[in-house]
């Protein structure tokens, strides 16, 4: 998806930001407005959060308008919701984020799965980075409790696995 963005803007580097923004965000464009799921959203805002002027919002607007292909793309996305990463000591909950060597090693996700099911843990998020739009991706899982310090290592031994944090 992010190399067809790539291939229709890479002349445009300033609407490729305001593209990346809205991707990452899970902000879709609909008749030349842009969406938070049904919530619409101030192009202003957009260009403060990409740094570029409301115009250059205007014209990747446009572009995406005009373009079929970016306009399928854009017209599709919606936000995954919300995480429980940030507040998920307050709620005692246990995460563990684990950092690939490559993101498309098949198999991390359910391997991890399996370590913490057998642990008896219940796994109440998963959220896991695209390689195509994040320069480091994880996958972070949140369980129902903390999680135990003897489980790093069987974590490490996953096959495509670099580096496991737990807190």
């Amino acid at each position: 998806m992010w190399n067809t963005i790539k291939r229709h803007m890479e002349n445009y580097p300033e609407r490729l930001k305001v593209a990346r923004i809205l991707v990452e965000n899970g902000l879709s464009v609909k008749n030349g407005k842009i969406y938070l799921n049904d919530i619409e959203i101030p192009r202003a805002r957009i260009a403060k959060a990409a740094g570029v002027d409301r115009r250059t919002v205007n014209e990747t607007l446009k572009t995406i308008k005009v373009n079929k292909e970016l306009r399928q793309i854009f017209e599709g996305l919606r936000s995954a919701g919300h995480s429980l990463k940030e507040i998920a000591r307050h709620l005692e909950l246990g995460v563990v984020e684990i950092t690939p060597v490559d993101a498309r090693t098949p198999g991390i996700l359910a391997s991890s799965a399996m370590i913490l099911a057998k642990s008896g843990l219940s796994i109440r998020q998963a959220i896991v980075d695209d390689p195509e739009l994040s320069p480091e991706p994880k996958l972070t899982l949140i369980v129902e409790k903390k999680i135990p310090g003897e489980l790093i290592p069987e974590f490490l031994k996953v096959k495509g696995v670099a580096k496991v944090s737990v807190y």
